[in-house]
């Protein structure tokens, strides 16, 4: 399993969220960039960073930002955030990014999410953000009306081989992840998955691991020194 320490930017900042709202945003850090060296000296396979500013109003603002973080870190990036054209996955892998997470464009444009897959394959992955089990786009502030495991199996039918959920009602909480949701995705598809949301202990980890995840998202549980980021990366290598 691969362990992705996240980097959410707003305005430049690094910042962190509750459960998606905007009006809890916060800043958590003073330089991505430093943040990032952190993150590869504490033994992380991967990067996972989310432009704020296009997962809202769908315009990309850190792109060089983005860039000196995949620069100085020597870490794959895994990067969400306004991915809903062609255009901005070419503008993404042009900055060096490993893997692109197409979120709203997903449910709106299932077209595009088959042409990304066919050109990038498992450099694309779906994020597939629930509340109540329900799926939300536009940075979470709205509801799409599809049940997630409805939509999660859709994207495997278009050819969608990784998919990041994450449970907005665990998100930012530091109550644990949803196991059971997580659990009920891996039994609908076939796809890798990569867990966000609320993974707080070395103990979520290890079930993390023990369930055959792809990849755990670790946010606010680092920023608050909550988690070991050592040792939560230890327990992910082979």
């Amino acid at each position: 399993m691969i362990l992705l320490p996240a980097i959410d930017l707003k305005d430049g900042r690094c910042v962190r969220l509750y459960q998606g709202s905007f009006s809890t945003t916060h800043q958590v850090a003073d330089d991505p960039v430093a943040v990032a060296k952190t993150f590869a000296q504490a033994g992380a396979q991967a990067i996972h960073m989310v432009d704020l500013d296009g997962a809202k109003d769908g315009k990309r603002k850190n792109e060089a930002l983005v860039k000196r973080v995949i620069k100085a870190s020597g870490l794959p990036v895994e990067l969400g955030g306004g991915m809903r054209s062609m255009e901005d996955l070419e503008a993404a892998d042009a900055l060096g990014v490993w893997r692109m997470v197409i979120g709203s464009a997903a449910v709106s444009h299932p077209h595009f999410v088959k042409a990304a897959v066919e050109r990038y394959g498992g450099r694309v992955a779906i994020g597939i953000d629930a509340k109540d089990g329900l799926v939300r786009t536009g940075g979470w502030l709205e509801n799409a009306g599809i049940f997630y495991l409805d939509f999660a199996s859709q994207m495997e039918q278009i050819g969608v081989k990784v998919i990041v959920f994450t449970d907005i009602d665990t998100d930012g909480m530091q109550s644990g992840p949803s196991f059971e949701r997580l659990a009920k995705l891996q039994h609908k598809v076939s796809c890798q998955i990569v867990a966000s949301g609320g993974i707080t202990t070395l103990e979520d980890v290890n079930r993390l691991r023990d369930m055959n995840m792809a990849g755990a998202i670790v946010g606010k549980a680092y920023y608050t020194g909550t988690l070991d980021l050592e040792a939560a990366a230890r327990i992910c290598r082979p």
